[in-house]
């Protein structure tokens, strides 16, 4: 199924790695859920997906229906009932995530900071754009160099530019 460039997408970070076994039972959740979400009775062009065994990225293409106000929150409904059925946490804006060689690993922000200040994240760091709106700045904003993110505005009294 093809998707528009600009279909919306939404991006769960987990705060932990999740093991293969719980990316296969949450895919097939994914699966049935975009299969079933609706907008006013419409059907959304939607599919999830897990990358990098941490992210739960859900994409709806709007060029055949529009995700609603209510669409939505039965979206980030779904997402807490995942979020209790994998005892994770989907929802902390302030686990930030980078990449370290060939692993995503996640940091609540005061350890993130004490790593910048160790040098051990530099400005080069790849780190995670959860913001991201569409499947264009999803495959171009997404990951991204730490001082080309938003990230850095939060440790700026601490990055040399």
């Amino acid at each position: 199924m093809e998707f528009s460039q600009h279909s919306r997408v939404w991006i769960y970070q987990a705060d932990k790695k999740l093991s293969d076994t719980e990316v296969q039972n949450i895919q097939h959740e994914l699966n049935n859920f975009t299969t079933r979400w609706t907008a006013h009775n419409n059907q959304l062009k939607a599919k999830g997906e897990v990358r990098y065994n941490r992210f739960l990225i859900l994409i709806v293409d709007e060029s055949q229906a529009g995700a609603s106000g209510c669409s939505i929150d039965k979206s980030v409904r779904f997402m807490k009932d995942l979020e209790q059925q994998f005892n994770i946490n989907l929802f902390d804006r302030f686990n930030l995530a980078y990449r370290d060689g060939e692993e995503i690993l996640s940091l609540p922000r005061h350890a993130f900071e004490d790593l910048l200040k160790q040098g051990k994240i530099t400005t080069d760091t790849i780190v995670y754009n959860n913001m991201v709106q569409n499947l264009t700045e999803l495959e171009t904003k997404w990951e991204v160099p730490f001082k080309n993110s938003w990230h850095i505005q939060l440790f700026r009294d601490l990055v040399v530019q």
